[in-house]
């Protein structure tokens, strides 16, 4: 069986399409081509569903046996086929392979719509794994051919699949859920309709939908793919043992470089919020030994060695990440880093290029409001920050991220019982991020109510004291300033005491008969008996000494008196 050309797996981008490949168009955004109608009749006929296993089924991209040589070794684009398959990341070099392999092929054959649908889904994930975010547009391009070589009513599901993965990378969450509810009506059992829908409703703040499709894909697609979605959800959801053990067995079952890399990642990623930089960085590391193309490792590396004080390090570790994935995250992280080191001249180049980079996203589609957003709210026009935000709620992106944003937005704005409503929301869905919390707290400490705001400030620097190189140290100098709780707790912890009760008086005991008598005769004695003068008081006042008349006339009898008698 012929084989299909394929590329050198050492190339570092997808190649460039030739004058017949008309990919290249302007952006128009994931929502421009209109979704289908919600009542379409479920004609999808595939018992294999998936945007690149199609590809393989049809292109018949098999490894040729040779007599008495055995199976050979599975080449880039059949590693690529059978990671995509089994809903796994394929590396790089291998997904630029698989690429360069079906354009090719849809040179010769212009019309096969499953090759198609496999070319732009995969377009997707190299923009998105490598920020390149022009091919996004390619993508698009690719996408609606599939759909006009076979209309997705027609069982070109796959092409409706990889519109909702476009959708979800440029942050169009509503797109992307209706592009994947289409399918799921017509065809619930496809499991690789879910992981597009899971990120959709994540993007929208709908646990209860994501986790529905979680458990969903858990149950159609065993093994380290739905291991990683269960992590996911219950990191999302601050459950951080059962993120941690989930975790775990991904890493433990995963085989392919490129998905142990990205379970490895994900382990970091968690000992990272708890606090625990050292082991975040271990696990960094391990993900760049497995696949050195994994380069969100190196950004994040680069954060958790900043909490580790390694600051020469981290800084060359962002700089490595923004060279090999530009990012405006990381610009941002490192223009905070410079920020803290007092270099403001290399922070706001680093501020500068993130602009440049959210508009380049802009041009190709991508919805970069969130992160503008955070970053005006800190370092430019918080009242700019509150618009984003607030188109971006218009849009019922309602996450957790999104709601901590709008109330920390609110409240740099002068906002603040605004504010408190929305960041209330991020925190009280349950994920444990410490600058949630911290942006919880401030707000509460600006409102006067210190207690909670003392406990969010204390949660966060609890949850991950080196959580920003910025806000880490303000959190600790609120908390400070707010001083221990007053002894005993806060005096409305407990309704008061009631008053004591007056305690009865003791009935009088009758007296005996004899006792009673005398009584009697004592009270008829004190009748009779004529009132003795009063006592004089334990100290007198001295009365003053008589007068010589006085004297006298005291020594003569009274007047008509009869005299004393000796």
């Amino acid at each position: 069986m012929d084989v299909m050309p394929q590329q050198d797996p050492e190339s570092g981008r997808p190649p460039e399409p030739s004058p017949q490949d008309p990919y290249v168009m302007p952006a128009e955004g994931a929502t421009a081509v209109p979704p289908p109608p919600p009542t379409l009749r479920t004609t999808l006929r595939r018992a294999a569903f998936g945007a690149v296993a199609a590809g393989v089924l049809l292109a018949g991209a098999l490894v040729a046996v040779e007599d008495g040589d055995g199976p050979k070794e599975p080449g880039p684009v059949e590693r690529a086929e059978a990671a995509t398959t089994a809903g796994s990341p394929a590396s790089l070099s291998d997904l630029t392979a698989l690429i360069g392999d079906r354009q090719k092929w849809v040179e010769s054959h212009p019309e096969d719509a499953p090759s198609l649908a496999t070319l732009g889904t995969a377009y997707v994930e190299w923009a998105r794994r490598s920020a390149d975010t022009a091919y996004y547009a390619r993508a698009e391009e690719t996408l609606k051919r599939s759909l006009e070589a076979r209309a997705g009513e027609r069982g070109n599901g796959e092409a409706w699949v990889g519109l909702a993965a476009l959708a979800n990378a440029r942050h169009d969450f509503l797109a992307a859920k209706r592009w994947g509810e289409t399918v799921k009506k017509q065809q619930p059992k496809a499991w690789s309709v879910y992981p597009v829908l899971i990120d959709a409703y994540t993007g929208l703040g709908d646990q209860k939908a994501a986790t529905a499709a979680t458990e969903r894909f858990g149950e159609l697609r065993k093994g380290v793919p739905a291991l990683a979605r269960t992590a996911e959800l219950y990191r999302g959801q601050g459950w951080r043992e059962d993120a941690l053990a989930t975790a775990r067995e991904a890493a433990d079952r995963a085989t392919q470089p490129a998905e142990k890399a990205e379970a490895l990642h994900r382990l970091g990623e968690l000992a990272w919020e708890r606090g625990e930089p050292e082991e975040a960085v271990a696990q960094f590391d391990a993900a760049l030994r497995t696949d050195a193309g994994h380069h969100a490792s190196l950004a994040a590396r680069a954060r958790a060695l900043v909490a580790l004080e390694r600051t020469d390090e981290a800084l060359a570790a962002y700089q490595s990440a923004l060279e090999k994935l530009p990012r405006p995250e990381y610009a941002l992280e490192l223009g905070e880093l410079y920020e803290s080191l007092g270099l403001d001249g290399d922070a706001r180049t680093q501020y500068t290029g993130l602009r440049e980079m959210a508009a380049g996203a802009k041009r190709a589609g991508v919805d970069e409001s969130l992160l503008l957003a955070r970053f005006e709210a800190d370092h430019g026009d918080p009242d700019e920050a509150v618009e984003l935000l607030r188109g971006q709620w218009r849009k019922q992106h309602r996450s957790a991220a999104v709601a901590d944003a709008l109330g920390w937005a609110l409240h740099r704005a002068g906002k603040s019982e605004e504010g408190l409503e929305y960041a209330e929301q991020a925190v009280g869905t349950g994920v444990r991020n410490a600058s949630y919390a911290y942006h919880l707290g401030m707000i509460q400490r600006e409102l006067e109510d210190y207690g909670p705001a003392r406990r969010n400030l204390e949660q966060a620097v609890r949850t991950n004291p080196a959580f920003s190189p910025l806000a880490a140290p303000l959190a600790r100098q609120a908390l400070e300033a707010l001083g221990e709780p007053p002894p005993g707790g806060p005096g409305d912890m407990q309704p008061p005491p009631p008053p004591p009760a007056p305690e009865p008086k003791p009935e009088p005991k009758p007296k005996p008969k004899l006792e009673a008598e005398r009584e009697t005769e004592r009270e008829a004695e004190r009748e009779t008996k004529p009132e003795a003068p009063a006592a004089p008081s334990k100290s007198p006042a001295p009365a003053p000494a008589p007068s010589k008349e006085a004297a006298a006339g005291s020594a003569a009898p009274a007047e008509g008196g009869a005299s004393k008698s000796p």
